[in-house]
């Protein structure tokens, strides 16, 4: 059986074969779990409430296997991650971070469920979870392509009682989506904007592209000032100039057709409230496509440590 993926033929793949070897039980996921976190050799072991490094291991096994001598609490592997508090085995956890990671188009709750054998609301719960471990960006070098987009529903899906509701014509109704790629390492940031106005996207390009990268956009307005502080370039889609030379955002607007696939897809429908996590979501899984498969999960698992989602936070 083939263990590289399509497009990707230099990635290391792994196989549900493969995976259900490497995580039988959840004694070996949990080992596993900490080989990621302390090294195997536990040189990194260190207590995740008070940092003290004076740790034991308690003889007989319990949830809690490890003791601070410095605070006298026992912790695991979970403590200090998004996995704390969980019902969840560690088999399970990993075999979500395994879906997860290799579903380009994204993976809804409901198949979670039925894979990993749990509620739907737990599904969930795991999945916006997972999202928390994608949630940092960092500035792009440049050649950087600038474009938004806007999520939502199609409006001839809609009843007619909610199509009243939107008046106007184009976006009305859906919420904008801003992104930058860089052409050199084909790394993507974006994110949910309040507005497509210039202070939003110019603000946002600032945080985003390194002063002075050349950047290429459409022709909104909304644009115009950045070449006060990069090399700007535009094309004008109105008069259906999509590439001028080295100017174009073909790329970017690539990545929005992956991401509302993933939407009407996979999805169907996602919340304005819980969109931004979503859109991280695609944005890191792009800019991991290039590890193996063992290495995007244990990027998730490291990101996951240091943040708590807690389920309340879901519902305000």
């Amino acid at each position: 059986m083939p263990t590289k993926a399509p497009g990707k033929a230099f990635r290391k793949g792994l196989s549900l074969i493969e995976l259900v070897a490497k995580f039988p039980d959840d004694i070996t996921a949990e080992k596993w779990f900490e080989d990621q976190r302390w090294d195997e050799d536990r040189e990194n072991l260190a207590c995740p409430r008070c940092g003290d490094t004076n740790v034991q291991r308690v003889v007989k096994r319990k949830p809690m296997p490890y003791r601070c001598r410095g605070c006298r609490k026992h912790f695991s592997v979970r403590i200090g991650s998004a996995l704390e508090a969980s019902k969840l085995g560690y088999q399970k956890w990993a075999i979500a971070i395994f879906l997860w990671t290799t579903s380009l188009k994204g993976i809804s709750s409901m198949k979670l469920h039925r894979d990993l054998g749990i509620t739907q609301k737990s599904a969930y719960f795991v999945a916006q979870r997972l999202r928390e471990a994608w949630s940092d960006l960092e500035p792009l070098a440049g050649p950087v392509e600038v474009d938004e987009t806007f999520a939502g529903g199609k409006r001839k899906n809609m009843p007619n009682s909610k199509r009243r509701e939107l008046e106007g014509r184009g976006p009305k109704g859906k919420t904008a989506v801003v992104g930058v790629r860089d052409r050199k390492t084909n790394k993507i940031n974006a994110k949910v904007a309040k507005s497509t106005s210039a202070a939003e996207l110019q603000g946002f390009v600032r945080d985003n592209a390194a002063s002075g990268a050349e950047i290429y956009t459409d022709e909104s307005p909304s644009y115009k000032g950045l070449a006060s502080d990069f090399q700007h370039d535009s094309v004008n889609h109105s008069v259906s100039e999509y590439v001028d030379g080295q100017v174009h955002t073909n790329g970017i607007e690539s990545f929005w057709a992956q991401l509302k696939r993933g939407y009407h897809g996979t999805f169907h429908h996602i919340s304005e409230k819980h969109l931004h996590r979503y859109v991280q979501e695609f944005a890191n899984r792009h800019n991991s496509r290039d590890k193996d498969t063992e290495d995007m999960m244990a990027s998730v698992f490291a990101g996951l440590v240091g943040k708590r989602l807690m389920h309340r936070e879901l519902h305000l």
